[in-house]
């Protein structure tokens, strides 16, 4: 099947394997591990990704494709706090994949010019699908960023043993 002209679909499709690669060495309880409390966990983060894959890009994605200009509301993480607190790690990582599988095979079937469909975002504006598959993009590499974070201060810093000073981590 010929490729269609949709920005970012590789990137968004390599996340998960980049994600696994920062995570082959975690464990449990290196993946829960929270550095204040006011900040997320690995296992907060993968919850995370993992609910917004369905509730808010695959929702949009459907909008787009099966109306003409459909209306979306602004998504906040901060209202779903209560269901990534005790997420499993593996489970939401796994979910997560299998979501991002499926909306990889929608998007890739999609003609040319499907990145023009457009979209009012209640908060932004008007939206074109391209638009949202960047920011889905820049919200997988934030997320890709916050992890490696994590997983430089819980798994890798005090091995460092003095050369760590030289580090200044903000995970």
């Amino acid at each position: 099947m010929k490729e269609n002209d949709l920005p970012c679909l590789d990137q968004l499709e390599a996340t998960p394997g980049i994600l696994r690669g920062l995570m082959t060495a975690l464990t449990e309880e290196e993946a829960r591990w929270k550095p204040a409390p006011d900040r997320f966990s690995v296992a907060e983060v993968l919850a995370h990704l993992s609910h917004s894959e369905g509730h808010c890009y695959r929702l949009r994605l459907d909008g787009f494709l099966g109306e003409t200009r459909p209306e979306f509301e602004p998504d906040d993480a901060q209202m779903y706090l209560h269901l990534y607190r005790d997420a499993d790690p593996d489970d939401a990582f796994d979910y997560f994949e299998e979501q991002r599988e499926d909306n990889i095979e929608v998007l890739r079937r999609l003609p040319d010019g499907a990145g023009d469909r457009l979209a009012l975002h209640k908060e932004y504006g008007e939206i074109t699908l391209s638009q949202m598959l960047h920011e889905w993009t820049l919200h997988d590499l934030g997320h890709i960023r916050q992890i490696a974070e994590l997983v430089r201060a819980r798994k890798y810093l005090a091995g460092a043993g003095p050369m760590a000073v030289c580090y200044n981590l903000r995970p």
